[in-house]
């Protein structure tokens, strides 16, 4: 396997590669991933489902079932707000039937390059915010091993890899209009034929911080809905030769897919509320 360390010895700075090893670690079966665990689930997920408990509807996480010894699960999600994915796995790590670590790619400006990145992936995620990705041109070529390492921990099995087919957040006027899907999550389709992978449509989540969480108390807050779908069969492509084709078409099937649970949300949203919890 592609090792990022190895790889980037020249272009990756003291800081990065320092940072790199340290989350690696929280990664590896002990004590150590075991704290992380537990914070994930009784600290991070309490705390968002908290804050976003008055405005969040949930629709299909029955779709989310139990995993099997070495499965991993793979949620692929619209992208239009930087809590996405941390509302929606803070329900899947409340059902107590999945037992995971989270598993977030995340740029690597500011969250490896920076004390302060590490202090806010540590808090916010407990270090779920691996690996990073490299948008720089000169370091471009970094990213093979960070996909390669992602590949590699989800078919060690017991990860919840959060995953936004679009490559990057939608901040288009219209929450049902899509960007492109890029061609990573299909070699991650291709390449773990045991993992489940779960689409998800969510809308609703705005982009600053204390002006969601007071949205949630204030009774003035948009609906955050959110639609689970079946996990997407890919059995069919399994067999066939690994081709940056084959990876386009199979992230063009995640976003169909997507893009069909955006008409159920739109659906839901046109109901009247649920009445209060």
């Amino acid at each position: 396997m592609l090792d990022l360390l190895e790889i980037g010895a020249k272009s990756l700075t003291a800081i990065e590669r320092a940072q790199i090893r340290f989350v690696r670690r929280t990664f590896v079966p002990g004590k150590v991933r075991d704290a992380v665990r537990l914070y994930q689930r009784y600290v991070g997920a309490e705390g968002v489902s908290f804050v976003t408990d008055n405005v969040r509807e949930i629709h299909g996480l029955e779709n989310v079932r139990r995993l099997a010894h070495g499965e991993s699960l793979v949620l692929v999600s619209n992208h239009r707000s930087f809590f996405d994915m941390y509302t929606l796995t803070s329900q899947i790590l409340k059902k107590p039937e999945i037992d995971v670590q989270l598993l977030f790619p995340v740029r690597s400006k500011f969250f490896y390059d920076s004390p302060a990145g590490l202090f806010v992936n540590g808090v916010m995620s407990a270090f779920a915010m691996y690996p990073p990705i490299f948008r720089e041109r000169d370091r471009a070529g970094l990213n093979a091993a960070s996909v390669a390492e992602t590949i590699s921990l989800v078919n060690r099995g017991g990860v919840l890899l959060g995953m936004h087919p679009e490559g990057k957040r939608n901040p288009g006027p219209d929450p049902y209009e899509f960007l492109p899907a890029q061609r990573g999550i299909g070699r991650i389709a291709h390449e773990c034929p045991k993992a489940k992978i779960v689409p998800v449509f969510i809308n609703g989540l705005g982009n600053d911080l204390l002006r969601q969480v007071k949205a949630n108390f204030d009774g003035k807050g948009q609906r955050v809905i959110a639609v689970f779908g079946e996990p997407i069969d890919f059995s069919f492509a399994h067999g066939q030769p690994a081709t940056p084709t084959l990876y386009k078409e199979l992230a063009d099937l995640t976003m169909t897919h997507v893009k069909r649970l955006s008409e159920q949300e739109r659906m839901y949203r046109a109901l009247p509320p649920p009445l209060p919890r």
